[in-house]
């Protein structure tokens, strides 16, 4: 499929694409008159992507994981390492934090709305 396609199957912008493609994240062949050729794995992988940069990681490290998970065929993968998995445990304890500090912050902001509204806290 082409890149147009592509993105939208996926939701996905064409200038998105483009950059996981320079990133190594996504694979393309090119047609004689230079046009992307996607197949139609591309679909899974872009929806990785896409959950792997909402969980906070970045480009280098999506490029390590993603050969990791499972495709639509449901197939395991062999190429997660010890080294991989210990940055990926990091990357989830950093994010751990992050909800914690935003936990904290929601019950400051909590306590000042019930300040200045008159209501009791909320407990």
């Amino acid at each position: 499929m082409r890149i147009g396609e592509l993105a939208r199957r996926t939701g996905v912008s064409e200038r998105s694409l483009r950059y996981y493609e320079q990133q190594g994240l996504l694979f393309a062949r090119r047609t004689g008159g230079g046009h992307r050729e996607y197949p139609e794995a591309a679909v899974d992988r872009v929806v990785h992507i896409q959950e792997l940069f909402a969980a906070g990681l970045n480009s280098r490290t999506i490029q390590k994981v993603l050969p990791c998970m499972r495709d639509c065929d449901g197939a395991p993968s062999d190429t997660a390492t010890p080294v991989l998995v210990e940055e990926l445990t990091a990357e989830r304890d950093r994010i751990d934090r992050m909800i914690g500090d935003l936990l904290r912050s929601r019950g400051v902001l909590d306590e000042v709305i019930a300040a200045a509204s008159g209501e009791p806290a909320a407990a």
